[in-house]
């Protein structure tokens, strides 16, 4: 007796079974409460059995609510809060973790410039003119590769896919392997540019300058990006065990002692080619086939992870284009240069092209982070809107990304100020810094970097919605535009200056 109430009032509750339809299982028919209880008794059984019911669908909608408010807390502890950090940068802050390594990547820059101020003299450069075409073209494989992986391992170190030593050596074999792929082909892709671009205007074409420009380019690009990338892996681990935005430092990195090594090692590989260009005419083809012969062995590398996989196969497209866009600056720097009344644009120009790809590396870097904590590329969200962004919503709006925006277009004219300094007062380059001069040039940095700002904002958002991720593929395009906008711009600054009168060119000499 006892157990069948139980057993009815446990269905009634659950809803399984009307309490007027109890089957009895012992005997396979139907039973009418009222034949084994009193009327007074299947009320009451009734009357509880729908309390009952009540409180069990009472309870049942309390434990739903707290089992989504239990998802909802699991969701928000799924998402770490390491990454939330960089949201919540104030302008000072972000302005401070920047100053450091933007000045120490402008320095960098500042080196550059000097020694191509003294190499431009050189015999190599004075009868090879065409290497002044790879200059801007290597120096972007800065913002071409090595950058790129910057942006791609600060992003993966904010969202946590470097946590564990195995994702970490995963991740930093897979990486470098791309990176030596990626600059064997460019450096290869750059010099048959350089090889081009220097024939269409005047027609020449040397064997043995194209084979001296294949050699140099491509063991520039190698040991360049080797050099440099594990540089990138040790300020990305010290910028998360110091508790730093590693997009706020790892970008600018790449870049101090990007110019001046890449331009010392074109400098000086050429130079010990050029003079085994005719006694030694095997040397070129040999160093060139080297680096060649080696590209299997980093795509086997690379294959093995199949994020990089897909990088490899995908990212081709910026990469070249990026390098075609630098190759053109380049060949503006090579006709502008070559006139002895323009000599003094040389020591400049890997400056405000420097400055100029940092910065907007690092706000491509930032905005690109900023999208991914939101999801993945192609979701659209507010966070990537379709619609081309405003000039005031890019750099006027209460956004975290308009307020770095905002830092960084703040930072050009006391750095480009401390930069000049550091030339005048080296006596580097061929030009007074006169105030007409100053202005000028302040006006090409300013002019450049804001340009650069708002199609970062633009490009960025645009890759986004289109399912391409902004690491991989907006920086080459944005450090190529900084190359041909920021080379572009001192060109014209230089002919309008010497058109008006200021023609001082003796400083330096």
């Amino acid at each position: 007796m006892s157990s069948k109430p139980d057993k009815k009032e446990t269905h009634q509750a659950n809803g399984a079974v009307p309490v007027d339809h109890l089957t009895s299982a012992a005997q396979g028919q139907l039973v009418e409460p009222s034949d084994f209880l009193g009327p007074a008794a299947v009320e009451a059984v009734v009357l509880e059995s729908r309390a009952n019911a009540k409180g069990v669908r009472e309870d049942d909608a309390l434990l739903e609510n707290g089992s989504q408010s239990n998802e909802s807390d699991d969701t928000s502890t799924h998402q770490s809060p390491e990454p939330a950090s960089p949201l919540k940068e104030t302008s000072f802050s972000i302005g401070l973790q920047v100053l450091f390594p933007f000045l120490l990547a402008g320095f960098g820059t500042v080196a550059a410039g000097m020694v191509l101020d003294i190499v431009q003299h050189w015999d190599v450069f004075k009868n090879v003119t065409n290497l002044f075409i790879l200059v801007p073209a290597l120096l972007g494989l800065k913002g071409n590769l090595e950058m790129t992986l910057a942006s791609r391992l600060s992003t993966a170190a904010n969202i946590g896919q470097m946590d564990t030593p195995k994702e970490f050596w995963k991740m930093i074999t897979g990486n470098m392997a791309l990176l030596l792929v990626q600059a064997t082909v460019v450096g290869f892709l750059a010099s048959i540019a350089a090889v081009v671009f220097g024939w269409i205007p005047d027609g020449h074409f040397s064997l043995y300058h194209a084979v001296l420009l294949c050699a140099s380019s491509v063991a520039t690009a190698f040991v360049a990006s080797l050099f440099l990338g594990m540089i990138m892996i040790g300020v990305i681990i010290g910028s998360r065990k110091m508790g730093i935005n590693p997009d706020n430092v790892a970008t600018p990195i790449a870049a101090s002692l990007g110019d001046l090594v890449t331009l010392a090692l074109l400098s000086g590989i050429s130079c010990g080619l050029y003079k085994d260009l005719e006694s030694k005419f095997y040397v070129n083809p040999l160093v060139c086939s080297l680096f060649l012969a080696l590209l299997p062995i980093w795509v086997f590398v690379a294959r093995k992870d199949s994020a990089t996989w897909e990088v490899l196969c995908s990212s081709w497209e910026p990469v070249v284009i990026a390098m075609a866009i630098s190759s053109v600056g380049g060949l503006i720097l090579d006709r502008t240069v070559s006139d002895p009344n323009f000599a003094g644009m040389a020591v400049f120009t890997p400056v405000i092209n420097g400055v100029g790809g940092n910065l907007v590396a690092v706000q491509a870097s930032r905005i690109s982070t900023y999208l991914h904590m939101s999801g993945m590329p192609g979701e659209s969200s507010k966070t990537a809107p379709w619609k081309c962004p405003s000039p005031c919503s890019t750099f006027c709006s209460s956004d975290v990304n308009s307020r770095s925006a905002r830092v960084l277009f703040l930072l050009v004219v006391p750095g480009h100020l401390v930069f000049l300094y550091t030339i005048s007062s080296m006596q580097g380059g061929h030009t007074t810094l006169t105030l007409i001069f100053v202005v000028f040039y302040m006006t090409a940095a300013l002019l450049q970097v804001l340009i650069l700002l708002y199609i970062a904002d633009w490009m960025v958002h645009w890759m986004w919605n289109r399912d391409l991720d902004p690491d991989n593929f907006s920086i080459p395009y944005l450090t190529a535009l900084g190359d041909l906008i920021g080379t572009g711009l001192l060109a014209v600054s230089f002919h309008i200056l010497w058109l008006i009168g200021d023609r001082d060119s003796d400083v330096g000499d």
